[in-house]
């Protein structure tokens, strides 16, 4: 149905792209996508850390082990604004 895009083809699209969104807009859209993509990776990775960590029962640590460091999500970097302590979910069903 469509053809293969070509050069004038690309060329067109980043075009309109550029009167949609603005020359100076666009380089602010690609950095925020960066530092998302990374922290998206980097979760995606703690997560699947976390899923081979977890095959051991569950419960209070025993035989002097400490318990476990609170995660902490990572800023992209050069941003230190954005590092935040993640709080685990506690059980709200005690009163």
């Amino acid at each position: 149905m469509f053809g293969r895009l070509g050069a004038p083809e690309i060329i067109l699209i980043l075009v309109v792209i550029i009167l949609l969104f603005g020359a100076k807009k666009l380089p602010d859209m690609a950095r925020s996508l960066g530092k998302s993509a990374r922290i998206l990776k980097s979760e995606a990775k703690a997560m699947k850390e976390e899923g081979s960590s977890t095959a051991t029962p569950a419960g209070p640590p025993n035989n002097g082990e400490q318990p476990p460091v609170p995660r902490t999500i990572q800023a992209a970097p050069g941003d230190v604004t954005s590092s935040r302590p993640v709080t685990e979910p506690t059980d709200s069903t005690k009163r």
